[in-house]
């Protein structure tokens, strides 16, 4: 059984197989196509009448916001207290000869660490909450990222400070 495929001279001459295994120079005219999808564009204006909207202020954090977990305050204070600490660690133990463990022993430096510790917090915590941040007071050499870096190696150096007079049974700075 042949099948004959017609096709008018206005559709493409390109050969292609039948179904039924017979070979036709023309393509034959569909009858009943599927409708093709089209993208939709949306377009939006604004009219004459209305203004353009100012952009809302960024919200100002609340001090849990500031102090949460993954909040800005956290890592900053600790850092900024660490920095603090570890100068005054070297600092007590090559004008005293005390090591790090024997200063955290005796209490001596408690008071003045507490002050430090509630002046730097709330030093920290005062532009937090009124909306700004620590990047955007960066620039050039002291940078955000640099006072974060800072900070964590001032926390591993405390941490190296206790474990080698720990290790060893003697300061750091032997005077």
């Amino acid at each position: 059984m042949a099948t004959t495929v017609m096709a008018s001279a206005a559709t493409s001459s390109l050969a292609f197989f039948a179904p039924g295994g017979v070979s036709a120079g023309h393509f034959a005219p569909r009858l009943a196509a599927p409708p093709r999808r089209r993208a939709l564009l949306v377009r939006a204006q604004t009219t004459n009448d209305e203004a353009p909207k100012k952009p809302t202020e960024a919200k100002k954090p609340g001090l849990w916001d500031a102090l949460a977990f993954s909040g800005p305050a956290p890592e900053r204070i600790n850092g900024r207290l660490a920095m603090v600490g570890f100068v005054s660690a070297l600092a007590v133990e090559a004008a005293r000869g005390d090591g790090l463990l024997s200063q955290a022993g005796n209490g001596s430096g408690l008071a003045w660490f507490a002050y430090t510790a509630v002046v730097l917090s709330a030093a920290s915590l005062v532009p937090l909450l009124q909306g700004e941040t620590a990047e955007a007071r960066s620039a050039g050499l002291m940078t955000a990222d640099a006072e974060l870096w800072n900070g964590r190696l001032a926390m591993l150096g405390l941490v190296a400070l206790a474990v080698t007079e720990y290790l060893t049974g003697a300061p750091f700075v032997n005077v």
